[in-house]
């Protein structure tokens, strides 16, 4: 049987990340290891690691090498972490399953205090995620933000050398990785919500190919797969770049789906947010509605900033 080529990016993450999708597709079609092939591509998201993603390209970065691969027939599905997806994807390919979701809370790892509320004044915290930067503005305008970027062991070598007072990262990532024992705070989705898509494992291929739309039909979780389509929809009314600070999380109960948004002025000085709540099915046009009804309430001044 030929393999399923697998592609992902090299970073320790994005491996893991890999390996989980092979192994639940191993489990949920009895298949040995050796049906699968995973192949690691270098991004240019990857090999630029001295600037923001905002001056060089935003989320595209982590993906374009992996797409062109899937496009062309090289790779059957690639695995990506949903929060670094742009929501227009080349034509000819989509988001075809999500992994159930982990935990979407922000962690705190604070190396001069346990808690962002108790850092001292004018810390210095490492983030160069523009949403982590705007919201630790809002809830402390007195603390300082320097640029950290790269692998999560970098960002922490960096933390313990002595860069910043403290770093932010996901929970599910330090998980995914065994490394939540880093953790001295784990941030309230309510008072700090995540990215859109933080914690969920996407799986994209190409549309109308039917032997791999049923290879992964098993293991797409349709609460995550609907929680992201609102989320993704919710960004694509606004921006959805590396650009803009946007917060987003939707949550699935009962096959209903509620949803929290936000959109922040780089400083963190103006926000405004919004809640929705309706039907599972209805998730994506929900998210689209929210999107549309913060940018027109916001106006078109509060966007300049985003630039």
């Amino acid at each position: 049987m030929k393999p399923y080529r697998i592609g992902t990016r090299g970073s320790p993450l994005a491996l893991a990340q890999a390996h989980e999708t092979r192994d639940r597709l191993m489990a949920a079609h009895d298949l040995p290891e050796s049906v699968f092939e995973i192949v690691v591509l270098s991004t240019k998201g990857d090999r630029i690691t001295d600037r923001p993603l905002a001056e060089i390209g935003g989320k595209g970065l982590f993906t374009e090498e992996l797409e062109t691969q899937l496009s062309d027939g090289r790779l059957d599905i690639a695995v990506h972490s949903s929060k670094d997806m742009p929501t227009a994807l080349p034509d000819g390919l989509g988001i075809v399953a999500y992994l159930e979701r982990e935990d979407v809370r922000d962690a705190f790892i604070g190396r001069a205090a346990p808690r962002l509320e108790d850092l001292p004044a004018n810390a210095i915290i490492g983030s160069s995620s523009l949403r982590r930067q705007a919201l630790i503005r809002r809830l402390r305008p007195d603390i300082s933000v320097v640029a950290f970027r790269g692998l999560v062991d970098t960002r922490l070598r960096k933390l313990e050398e002595g860069e910043a007072d403290a770093t932010l990262l996901a929970h599910a990532g330090l998980k995914r990785l065994g490394k939540a024992d880093v953790i001295t705070e784990l941030l309230d989705p309510e008072r700090f919500p995540p990215a859109p898509g933080q914690g969920a494992i996407c799986i994209e291929a190409r549309l109308g190919d039917q032997r791999v739309a049923d290879l992964l039909a098993p293991i797409d979780h349709a609460d995550t797969h609907a929680a992201l389509d609102c989320e993704r929809a919710f960004l694509g009314a606004l921006d959805g770049s590396c650009r803009t600070p946007i917060a987003g999380h939707a949550v699935l109960g009962s096959g209903r789906v509620q949803f929290f948004g936000m959109i922040l002025t780089p400083d963190g000085s103006v926000w405004h947010d919004t809640r929705a709540e309706g039907r599972a099915e209805d998730a994506a046009r929900l998210g689209s509605e929210a999107g549309a009804g913060l940018r027109d309430r916001a106006g078109p001044g509060f966007f300049e900033s985003w630039v």
